[in-house]
């Protein structure tokens, strides 16, 4: 079966960072385009980044010029790199194979002020 399982969120202050971990398994890692997406408290999940199988990257405008994804098919792993993060980067992590039924459990990040 298909499992998904992020890591590396934590508690930072605004300004700091964070490197987000994804590894899929039971999919063809490297066929498939992956994404990061968010949900803050008491607000949807919205997509935060995504990366193509070939490594063609988009972003939400609020993390442009902050976040990057990247991929190692290698290992099954996508990532998202959180630079000069900010309060409202508060919420839930979860990265998902594109438009699939298939999610982890997510990682927290707290940023304070």
């Amino acid at each position: 079966q298909v499992q998904v399982v992020e890591s590396g969120g934590g508690l930072v202050q605004a300004g700091g960072s964070l490197r987000l971990s994804c590894t899929v398994s039971g999919i063809i890692f490297a066929f498939n385009t992956m994404a990061w997406y968010r949900q803050a408290p008491g607000k949807q999940r919205e997509l935060v980044a995504r990366i193509s199988e070939r490594g063609a990257t988009n972003y939400e405008d609020s993390v442009r010029g902050r976040f990057t994804i990247s991929r190692d098919n290698a290992k099954n792993t996508v990532y998202l790199q959180l630079n000069s993060l900010k309060p409202e980067d508060t919420g839930g992590y979860y990265c998902n194979p594109w438009q699939s039924q298939y999610w982890g459990q997510g990682t927290q990040v707290t940023v304070s002020s």
